[in-house]
């Protein structure tokens, strides 16, 4: 279990959002997806969240269905029940709303304003490297060292 916050972790992964909108061609966002090297993209409209889209959306909805990307939009395919947190939430509130709703994604929402994307791959990093803290403390309790944090 740990004490970290969505707070915590965007401020160590850093600020970049970068976003498609619903009228934005579904070529356009993998193609943003791949250039930033992201699973997921807020899709706003304005400065106003109105869905998100994924690998897997792209995956189920226009590879396995045979359409083409180019001339299918955002809005045609884009997940627009959306499952967020808010960055006073802790990592593990996101691991279980994550599990709970199958999802890999999660928006980071304050005031009706999108601040970040949390994944899967955020939230195991951050237990992970809580965990390897508290071993590292332990280990020099043992041993009789004094905390290097």
């Amino acid at each position: 279990m740990t004490t970290a916050t969505v707070q915590h972790l965007l401020d160590a992964k850093g600020r970049h959002l970068w976003s498609v909108t619903p009228g934005d061609t579904v070529y356009s966002a993998i193609s943003l997806m791949a250039e930033k090297d992201v699973g997921a993209l807020p899709v706003v409209e304005g400065d106003v969240l109105v869905g998100i889209i994924t690998e897997r959306h792209y995956a189920r909805n226009i590879a396995l269905k045979g359409k083409r990307s180019p001339q299918t939009l955002v809005r045609d395919i884009m997940e627009e029940a959306l499952i967020c947190t808010r960055p006073k939430h802790t990592i593990d509130r996101c691991m279980r709303l994550m599990t709970e709703h199958r999802v890999r994604h999660l928006p980071v929402v304050d005031d009706g304003k999108i601040l970040g994307i949390v994944s899967i791959g955020d939230i195991v990093k951050c237990i992970i490297d809580d965990q390897k803290f508290v071993i590292e403390e332990l280990e020099g309790y043992i041993h009789g060292h004094p905390p290097k944090h």
